[in-house]
């Protein structure tokens, strides 16, 4: 052993520990938000990350105003170490006052708290490597260096041991097994995800699967917001758009979370309310609904609401929201709700502090990794919709149909997705032959990384916003193919069907 010169100062940065304190106060002052303090619980940042231990005190005061749901801001926090005696022994109201003045926006939390956990990783390596090598010195106790090796491993392996979630290979393999055998006895009528209420969309993709990040794109009022909150409601409710119980998991609600980023919340229910009443609000607002209907539209509005309001959706119509403020609460709605179910609406209306000082590119990219990364910590499918360029407009073809390098500002997108839905509507393009069938659209579905690819064939009822269930009209899985396989033609089809 060395002398004297070992005997450093820990790793630790006082300053980093105010900032995050600080911008714990300032994210939820005036306000019921805390999503720092979720970003730290997040990323495991318990009172012993703080070296000071006026910081640690007051982060354990935090820690646990904030597990009993009371109110973070700076007062709230004065009077609990008040109520606690423990304001003198961290610095009095004017040190409290201090954290806030230092930290001018919230903006770098996420930086500070890799700091503090960088620093607090340092010294439990420290501190469980300087027990190793007393161990290593102590021959007398621990004669079997064998032994030492082993609990130095583990040790090390406890440090990291909450950073991942790895499922045994053996577990992963024997619950994969039953999946495929609950198949087999099913008849290969199981889901293996959340149904979307669509008959042929189940089909093909066997329900939504926890984890994917499926994505509907189209040009702006092509239905995207409509069939996106068809399959929320649907799944809220356990329903098909029949309004038959969804017979694999005999009609259970799930709970869905809808981060509208376009629409208020009071445009959404009305649409929503609408559509399952199957009411024409254009004609209602001008007052061209004859009275014989009235009483009918009537009891059809009232059953809705009944039906609506006891729906387990619930829904943030916050605009402009950051990307990690979305995780952080999609993360919250799925320790309170359980949350099964997540929709954005939509991509390039969310923001990303970390990204906004580079190009949009950049920027959507890192919005799409998070929402990717979000779909498979919280273990749920998550349905984003997204904006299409022109360039399928702009390509000649009299069709326009998309195709996936038309996902606009990034190509990340289509590399995160798990299942890409490109939706069109021929009555839209005069040049289409089909232009003439007002009900018809197309859900294509361009990628789908574990189930076929092709071409669904829908009917949109445009007074009520709502997609249905078109019969196909030759045998079923003629134009599907897998999407690892490549189609036997190259030309077009003109009449892609299931």
């Amino acid at each position: 052993m060395r002398g004297m010169e070992n005997l450093k100062t820990p790793p630790n940065s006082v300053e980093a520990e105010r900032a995050v304190l600080g911008s714990i106060l300032l994210d939820t002052t005036g306000r019921s938000d805390d999503r720092v303090m979720d970003e730290c619980r997040t990323r495991g940042i318990v009172p012993e990350a703080f070296y000071d231990p006026a910081n640690r005190s007051i982060y354990t005061v935090m820690l646990e105003m904030s597990m009993a749901s009371k109110p973070l801001d700076a007062l709230a926090l004065i009077e609990e170490l008040r109520r606690t005696s423990k304001i003198d022994a961290v610095g009095g109201v004017g040190y409290i006052q201090s954290l806030i003045d230092q930290v001018p926006t919230t903006a770098h939390a996420e930086h500070y708290i890799g700091i503090l956990r960088g620093k607090y990783l340092r010294r439990l390596m420290i501190e469980r490597a300087t027990k190793v090598v007393e161990k290593c010195f102590d021959e007398g106790e621990y004669p079997d260096p064998q032994v030492v090796l082993g609990d130095a491993e583990k040790t090390f392996l406890e440090i990291g041991g909450s950073a991942g979630n790895t499922m045994p290979w053996s577990a992963a393999v024997d619950d994969s097994f039953k999946r495929i055998d609950r198949m087999f006895e099913s008849g290969g009528k199981l889901m293996e995800g959340l149904s979307t209420g669509y008959k042929y969309l189940d089909e093909t993709l066997q329900g939504l699967k926890p984890g994917e990040m499926i994505v509907i794109a189209a040009r702006p009022s092509v239905g995207k917001t409509s069939l996106a909150m068809n399959i929320a409601e649907s799944c809220a409710l356990g329903m098909d758009m029949n309004n038959v119980p969804v017979r694999y998991d005999n009609g259970k609600r799930h709970p869905v979370a809808i981060f509208s980023l376009e629409m208020p919340v009071e445009q959404l229910t009305k649409r929503m309310l609408a559509g399952r009443a199957h009411l024409n609000m254009w004609r209602l607002n001008r007052n061209l609904v004859p009275r014989s209907e009235k009483q009918m539209l009537t009891n059809n509005l009232m059953q809705a609401m009944g039906e609506l309001k006891s729906a387990p959706i619930y829904v943030d119509d916050t605009a402009g929201l950051d990307v990690m403020d979305l995780r952080a609460r999609a993360r919250r709605m799925k320790k309170q709700h359980g949350i099964e179910l997540i929709v954005i609406d939509y991509l390039q209306l969310c923001c990303c502090r970390e990204g906004a000082r580079q190009s949009r590119q950049i920027e959507v990219s890192m919005i799409s990794q998070q929402i990717k990364a979000m779909a498979k910590e919280l273990k749920v499918p998550v349905i984003v919709l997204s904006q299409l360029s022109r360039a399928n407009e702009q390509r000649g073809d009299k069709y326009e149909k998309p195709k996936l390098s038309d996902l606009r500002d990034s190509g990340a997108i289509e590399q995160d997705a798990d299942v890409v839905f490109l939706l069109r509507r021929p009555s839209r393009n005069s040049n289409d032959p089909e232009s003439q069938d007002q009900t018809l659209a197309y859900v294509d579905i361009a990628k789908n990384r574990n189930g076929e690819t092709g071409e669904v064939k829908m009917n949109f009822i445009r007074e009520w916003t709502r997609f249905l269930d078109r019969e196909p009209e030759h045998k079923e899985g003629d134009n599907f193919q897998s999407s690892e396989q490549e189609p036997e033609h190259s030309e077009f089809v003109q009449d892609p069907m299931i």
